[in-house]
């Protein structure tokens, strides 16, 4: 077996590992001795080391060895990423004044990254805002997160000092992400050259602005809008060629989204529809687009009528809908590298009677290449006709080949009639169907809610019982959700299960005890 090293030596000639005795210890005689090196304390490591060791801590511990060592204090004077959560910084008291001594005691050397996020206060005077931008700011900083404490409608926002940008960080910074505040950029102050990720959150920021910031962000590769109000007219110009991922969300008064950059591949939008053109960009391969307004336009009539114009190329689709009031018509135009469908139907109340689950077939024609289709339904209660109470002979469409459909997934399965004859297409035309997945628990299981399946943990109450708990928390489901379930599995006991080839696995999943309320498992 091969000796250890000497203290203070590694393997392969490695760095000098750091060793403090106290003076006149056998340990330092007998290295001295030895004509070792020791380093007596801390204040003996050359201050380049010590900037390489605080890197590599976290804040916390960072912060601890500063108040250990005068050569570590001045390390943490140049400490590069500063990430000034409240959560990160461990604190129950002010947060305000902690961040702002961590910050007047940086010199503003060295920094690469800084996190700074207030939702937990109340209100934070904009002197310490600009003061700690000043600090921070510098050449060199890459990353720059600054979230301030909501605003109430009748004060006005903080105003970003963005000439600050552009005191030398403009070559350096990739990564920007504020939020509640003002921005509002002029023209002329200079071009950012290395940005590649800017997210506006909350942000006052007119079109023109916007426009204006993103004719000087060449680098870009990734943006993100959230509740940006004063948006109404989004340009996106085309010399952002490394574009690839566009976010809009929430944007209330947007009514054009206009982009030009040739590269976006990601689109993800959220919120009422507006009129959408990616010019002669081909490349757009996953949209995800949710509608979170009741009573608003129907998204999914939206993306199988327009979304084709602007996306022909989609891979990957998501939509949403609270509120679906028109049927799916059948056209011509088809999505032909679509290979991932997951269409939601969520709403407050019931689903329109009228909406007829059957015409998403349209759909299924139109994806000659689709694999995987999830459907996902969610509602307090069901008021489509049931398939099991006197309904009419079930409706079947002309024989079709979905030959490349392998998984299906239906959240929130019910007994509505024009859903069980949805499911039956399916089952009868997938020529490649691999698994088969009718979810009658209403969406408990894919919120990860659900405990059916899941091994049960148990727990002692303060009485020295033991209990099972649900390892997640189940929301009971109401009473006509509850008798809906059970017409659920009993449809599929008559309509679907003797219908399902041999080859495709078949999974019915239902609600575990804690969906329905019954708070007794057996321990």
């Amino acid at each position: 077996m091969q000796d250890p090293p000497p203290t203070g030596e590694t393997p392969d000639s490695g760095p000098i590992v750091p060793m403090c005795n106290p003076k006149g210890s056998p340990s330092q005689q007998d290295d001295d001795s030895r004509g070792g090196e020791v380093i007596r304390s801390l204040d003996d490591l050359p201050e380049d080391i010590c900037r390489r060791i605080h890197t590599r801590m976290s804040l916390q511990n960072a912060a601890r060895l500063a108040c250990a060592s005068h050569t570590f204090r001045r390390s943490w004077r140049c400490y590069p990423n500063l990430d000034l959560r409240q959560r990160t910084l461990g604190l129950n008291g002010d947060h305000i004044s902690k961040v702002d001594h961590i910050l007047q005691n940086h010199s503003g050397i060295g920094m690469k990254k800084l996190r700074i996020e207030l939702f937990d206060c109340d209100k934070v005077d904009p002197c310490y805002i600009s003061s700690w931008l000043r600090v921070a700011v510098t050449a060199g900083i890459e990353e720059l997160t600054l979230y301030l404490p909501a605003t109430p409608e009748d004060e006005a926002y903080y105003s970003f000092p963005h000439s600050l940008l552009f005191n030398g960080s403009e070559n350096s910074i990739r990564y920007l992400d504020i939020g509640i505040c003002a921005f509002r950029p002029t023209a002329g102050l200079g071009r950012w050259k290395s940005l590649a990720i800017l997210s506006l959150s909350n942000v006052l920021i007119a079109d023109d602005e916007l426009e204006g910031l993103l004719y000087n962000c060449a680098a870009l590769e990734h943006l993100g809008l959230l509740n940006c109000p004063e948006i109404v007219c989004l340009k996106i110009p085309c010399l952002l060629r490394r574009l690839r991922v566009l976010r809009v969300s929430l944007c209330r008064n947007l009514q054009v989204i206009d982009s030009n950059a040739p590269n976006i591949s990601i689109f993800h939008f959220s919120g009422s529809l507006v009129s959408i053109s990616f010019g002669s960009a081909l490349q757009v391969k996953n949209v995800h687009m949710e509608c979170l307004e009741f009573g608003q336009s129907n998204i999914v009539l939206h993306a199988r009528t327009k979304l084709l114009s602007y996306a022909p190329n989609v891979e990957t689709l998501v939509i949403s809908s609270p509120n679906e009031m028109t049927s799916t018509p059948t056209l011509s135009r088809k999505f032909l590298h679509l290979k991932y469908l997951h269409i939601s139907l969520i709403g407050n109340e019931a689903i329109s009677p009228d909406y007829d689950y059957l015409s998403l077939v349209s759909f299924l024609e139109a994806s000659p290449r689709l694999e995987t289709f999830i459907l996902e339904i969610r509602q307090p209660c069901m008021e489509h006709e049931s398939v099991l109470w006197n309904a009419p002979q079930l409706r079947r469409l002309p024989q079709q080949c979905h030959t490349s459909l392998k998984s299906v997934t239906i959240v929130g399965f019910s007994s509505a009639k024009s859903l069980v004859e949805l499911t039956c297409h399916i089952v009868e035309n997938a020529t490649s169907l691999e698994r088969l997945t009718l979810d009658t628990s209403h969406g408990c299981q894919s919120s990860g809610g659900c405990s059916v399946n899941i091994p049960q943990r148990r727990y002692y109450t303060e009485s020295g019982a033991l209990e099972a708990a649900s390892p997640y928390m189940c929301i009971p489901m109401g009473e006509d959700i509850i008798m809906e379930t059970v017409k659920a599995r009993l449809a599929i006991r008559v309509h679907v299960t003797g219908k399902v080839p041999s080859r495709v696995m078949l999974e019915v999943v239902e609600p575990c005890s804690w969906c329905f309320g019954v708070e007794d498992v057996d321990a």
